[in-house]
């Protein structure tokens, strides 16, 4: 059966934080230039579990109800929200994907392609010309669903997270779809 995709709604909000969307970490991206490209290999780490500190507290999630600049879609899967995406339009016109996650106990159930599917289609309504979305060098297996996906490794930065001291190890990478707006070259 596959996760039906829904619209966040504030009724739904604390049920959208409310999966386990930890992921394991065993290996990085190792970033080099190539052709005028950015390539990389994977690097195996120790490996260990990272959670990221989400909340339905943020005070930007109200933007996400049905808004115009912003949405919000859950994937649900027998009654359980399993999944969630924030997207809302950036500063450059491109669609900005806040945040995406699925439950760590249904990865590999189609959610995550619904979802990420559902804010594409967000972005495509809205005219925009892309898509675009952070991740770290750490996170091998989004990084490898993006690339699936069509999205091209665009940029990085090093310092993005000097400021953590418990992410000052990793480099964020931004991710980005071209919808026939931006001239890139499609993925193979």
């Amino acid at each position: 059966m596959s996760p039906s995709i829904v619209a966040l709604t504030p009724a739904l909000a604390a049920a959208a934080f409310a999966f386990d969307s930890s992921f394991a970490v065993d290996s990085r991206l190792r970033l080099r230039s190539e052709g005028g490209a950015i390539a990389y290999d994977i690097e195996p780490l120790p490996p260990y579990r990272k959670r990221y500190g989400d909340e339905p507290g943020d005070e930007d999630l109200d933007e996400h109800f049905e808004g115009e600049q912003a949405a919000g879609f859950l994937a649900i899967l027998d009654g359980t929200v399993i999944g969630r995406v924030l997207v809302s339009t950036a500063w450059n016109g491109l669609a900005l994907i806040d945040d995406i996650a699925v439950d760590a106990g249904q990865r590999r159930s189609g959610a995550g392609a619904a979802l990420l599917q559902r804010a594409t289609d967000w972005a495509r309504e809205r005219g925009l010309p892309g898509v675009v979305l952070e991740t770290q060098d750490r996170n091998v297996a989004a990084c490898r669903f993006y690339a699936r996906h069509g999205f091209v490794l665009g940029g990085y930065d090093r310092m993005h997270y000097a400021h953590d001291p418990a992410l000052r190890e990793e480099t964020a990478l931004f991710w980005y779809l071209d919808l026939g707006g931006l001239g890139l070259t499609p993925a193979a």
